[in-house]
């Protein structure tokens, strides 16, 4: 019996995320085209990857012969030139993982439509950009899609599937196994600013930030709330460090900017202050927190009742945005709740925590801090209302 082929994979961009999705596409038996514009970038991928597989051969979830064929399976390629996509020929799928601006994606597009075969899906990995429009850029735009990867690729197991308004069934369904083959779980989104992850995680930063901006309670203090009381793995301000302002930042931007500036997404002025400072967080050494030789972080003042107050106001925000998502058709119900609990490990599904502690709390707290401020920023999703009302469930 001869084995089917399988379909060869493109990466477009060898940063960490691209190479990362290439390694994945490799470890499943694919054959890889990866490119990038820049020499050193191909060089520092080659030796990212190289790595990577050999702490799985350590950790014993990779023998040394698989990890090694898997390296074989790499064609990594320096492309000086839009022209020189012509490497990507023989690729059934390529997925785009470059610079996260529309223009430079919408000029990548075109150039891999000139040489890629007319049933190669083409894919983006951006963040929050809209498929409509790089699609656009293209002569058959009902080819083309979002593929959503989450950093690490290689261990982070979500993936947002983003159909355009012009793509078809058929190259969505076919990716969408693909993926899903390669061992990930995909989610279904509108190609809507920040799909479901980064649109329904917005909160979890942005009232922190305004608590912060309040001067209610200090960057420690939120953290500790929503790591030891709401059981979240890394704060907002440890997490925002972490992921560096230039890049969390410019998602909120992004997002707020795209969704004609709703006030629920507004970015902080203090966030802001720090990317212009280039105080970016855990890679320049200093963000919300000094990560300098023998720095110490401030203590919080682990006070019951403020962390009680700071948690169920994060918390009330991010339900309410989950439910949004649902009822603007974002996604499913059951789709948001994976987003969340596998693509940022949330410890639990918003939808359910919601009901855990009762629709009706979050629908008051949310009503109460509109109250307060009389800002949009805190209304209440009309879905929200009618859960309540009809004393009805989400997930059943």
């Amino acid at each position: 019996m001869v084995e089917e082929r399988k379909p060869v994979i493109g990466v477009l961009g060898a940063g960490a995320m691209g190479s990362g999705i290439a390694q994945v596409a490799a470890t499943h038996g694919h054959s890889v085209v990866l490119g990038d514009a820049h020499p050193a970038a191909c060089d520092a991928a080659a030796d990212r990857i190289a790595r990577s597989l050999t702490r799985e051969v350590e950790k014993r979830r990779l023998t040394r012969d698989a990890a090694d064929t898997t390296l074989e399976r790499l064609n990594l390629v320096h492309l000086p030139s839009a022209a020189s996509c012509d490497v990507y020929a023989s690729c059934d799928l390529v997925i785009e993982a470059i610079v996260e601006r529309l223009d430079a994606k919408r000029e990548a597009f075109q150039a891999l439509e000139r040489v890629v075969p007319r049933h190669c899906v083409l894919a983006s990995n951006t963040s929050s950009l809209s498929i409509a429009a790089i699609g656009a850029a293209c002569q058959h735009p009902e080819r083309t899609l979002g593929i959503h990867f989450f950093n690490p690729a290689p261990v982070m197991p979500l993936v947002e599937i983003v159909p355009g308004i012009q793509t078809d069934n058929a190259p969505l369904t076919w990716s969408r196994d693909i993926i899903d083959s390669w061992g990930k779980t995909t989610v279904l989104a509108l190609d809507t600013p920040g799909f479901i992850v980064n649109r329904v995680a917005r909160p979890y930063y942005g009232e922190a930030l305004r608590i912060l901006d309040e001067g209610l309670a200090s960057a420690s203090d939120i953290d500790w709330a929503m790591t030891a009381l709401g059981g979240f793995r890394m704060g907002p301000f440890e997490l925002m460090d972490f992921i560096g302002h230039d890049v969390n930042y410019v998602v909120t931007e992004s997002v707020w900017t795209a969704l004609h500036y709703d006030p629920r997404f507004k970015p902080s002025l203090t966030q802001r202050r720090l990317l212009d400072a280039g105080l970016l967080g855990k890679k320049s050494g200093r963000g919300f927190y000094n990560y300098g030789p023998g720095a110490e972080r401030p203590k919080a003042r682990e006070d019951a009742a403020l962390g009680s107050a700071i948690l169920n106001r994060i918390l009330a925000m991010l339900i309410n945005e989950a439910i949004d998502a649902v009822y603007l058709r974002v996604t499913t119900a059951a789709d948001v709740e994976t987003a969340m609990t596998k693509g940022v490990n949330y410890p639990k599904g918003l939808l359910a925590w919601g009901e855990e502690i009762g629709y009706s709390t979050v629908l008051a707290e949310i009503d109460r801090l509109h109250d307060e401020y009389h800002e949009d920023r805190y209304r209440a999703s009309p879905l929200l209302r009618r859960l309540v009302r009809e004393n009805r469930s989400l997930l059943r």
